[in-house]
Order: C-alpha cells, then structure tokens, then sequence
C-alpha cells in the first residue's frame, strides 16, 4: 500500500496495489476508484482531502491477526 498526498491540489491518492487500471469509477464528485481488469481495488483518490479526510491527523495502524 502506498499513500500519497498532494499539497498542491489538496489530494489524497491511497495505491492499495501495483496492478494496472481498466476502469476508473466515480463514487462522487471527489472521490475516483481504480479497478484491474478483475474488478479489484486497485486506487483511491479523494479531491478536497484536507476537510474531507482530515489529513493532518492521518495514523495507521496494522492490526495481527
């Protein structure tokens, strides 16, 4: 997984997987969904982020199974 945010146009970019894209999916106006050709997840960007997401307090956490 790789996330990106991108000051300079406030968006977020979350790479859950290095496949190529074949479609891509508007959720809503700010919100894009990169699919591979099996329909798997392959991104998501969110336009208007920082109020959106609240990007300042950003944390990850990887939970065992």
């Amino acid at each position: 997984m790789n996330i990106k945010y991108f000051q300079d146009t406030d968006t977020l970019y979350i790479e859950f997987r290095k496949d190529a894209v074949t479609e891509t999916r508007d959720l809503d106006e700010d919100t894009l969904l990169d699919l591979d050709a099996a329909g798997n997840i392959v991104a998501i960007t969110v336009e208007h982020a920082r109020q959106r997401a609240d990007i300042p307090h950003f944390s990850f956490e990887q939970v065992a199974a």
